[in-house]
């Protein structure tokens, strides 16, 4: 059985209890949900512009999953280094520090929550967004790399981050929210930067014991939360990009690089935080699904928003 086989049958199983079921987004309700506000807690995936860009090809469209899901509901979504409660940053891990660019002044998700709930109280009609672990993925690849921990440590480090995230999702739960989307890693070894190291079944297999044991910590919580798989939909996307109208899963279509720590992997490396139209390899960017060798086009952040915002709309 493959890795990603074994990994839905697992989450199948999961599913069977019925407070899980809801948390995975398998509910039927008719939904009343009218969202007040959206509250994201992450890293770069649901960044929605702490530096002033996302991380994707920053063009004049939505490009960012999290903004898709509420301009769906017609809301938006600001930053909250511009007033607003989009917390998520990049390089963000979810309670250790530094950060997957080796910086300690990044806030980590607990950190973000705790910033959040220090002057904030949470409504009965908001939705709160908690997506995370690739930034953990990532520095645990980096300290393999480096050769300071083994390929064994990397896979209990993600399952402890994995079950950690679970714990700040019960912290919001225990605060009074209702409505908690939860999105843990994607595939990081379905990406450029898992290809270019040659750690393809690493990569994969770290993502999914983060899940995993982010599963598990949750199972009880499904009446206020809804997991979303984003390894499970982004599979489909990078592994048959055709049926979603792409026609590149592989390459990179962002050009510019940055000479700092970027998207933590490596300094002189693509960031498509730095990305635009204008600096793209090919204007057809929208047939491509990578932006950076991590992060993804518009057009993938489009899909998965929709895909996150039918979950949401048929759970809550």
């Amino acid at each position: 059985m493959t890795l990603f086989s074994l990994r839905r049958a697992m989450l199948v199983a999961a599913c069977a209890s019925a407070t899980l079921l809801a948390a995975c987004g398998s509910g039927s309700t008719e939904n009343a949900l009218t969202p007040s506000r959206f509250i994201v807690f992450g890293d770069a995936f649901s960044d929605v512009g702490q530096s002033g860009a996302t991380y994707s090809v920053n063009d004049a469209t939505v490009n960012n999953w999290v903004q898709r899901v509420a301009s769906r509901f017609s809301l938006s979504i600001t930053a909250s280094g511009s007033g607003g409660f989009g917390y998520a940053r990049v390089n963000a891990r979810v309670v250790n520090k530094p950060d997957a660019g080796g910086s300690s002044s990044t806030l980590t998700i607990k950190e973000q929550i705790d910033t959040f709930l220090a002057s904030n109280s949470i409504g009965s009609s908001d939705v709160l967004v908690v997506s995370a672990g690739v930034a953990d993925v990532v520095t645990e690849m980096n300290t393999v790399t480096a050769g300071t921990e083994t390929e064994a440590t990397m896979i209990s480090n993600l399952q402890q981050a994995g079950r950690d995230l679970g714990t700040q999702v019960r912290r919001l739960v225990t605060a009074g929210a209702k409505q908690v989307v939860v999105v843990g890693p994607y595939y990081v070894g379905r990406t450029p930067w898992a290809t270019s190291l040659g750690k393809a079944d690493l990569l994969s297999n770290g993502s999914s014991k983060f899940n995993d044991a982010l599963l598990v910590s949750i199972v009880d919580l499904g009446s206020n939360v809804l997991y979303v798989d984003a390894a499970y939909y982004l599979n489909l996307v990078t592994g048959t990009p055709t049926s979603y109208s792409l026609i590149n899963a592989t390459s990179v279509v962002c050009t510019v690089t940055d000479p700092g720590v970027g998207i933590g992997i490596g300094t002189g490396q693509v960031n498509s935080s730095l990305c635009t139209s204008s600096n793209v390899s090919t204007t057809a960017y929208d047939s491509y699904t990578f932006a950076d060798q991590l992060f993804f086009t518009p057009v993938v952040n489009r899909l998965f928003g929709d895909y996150a915002y039918t979950k949401i709309r048929d759970r809550f």
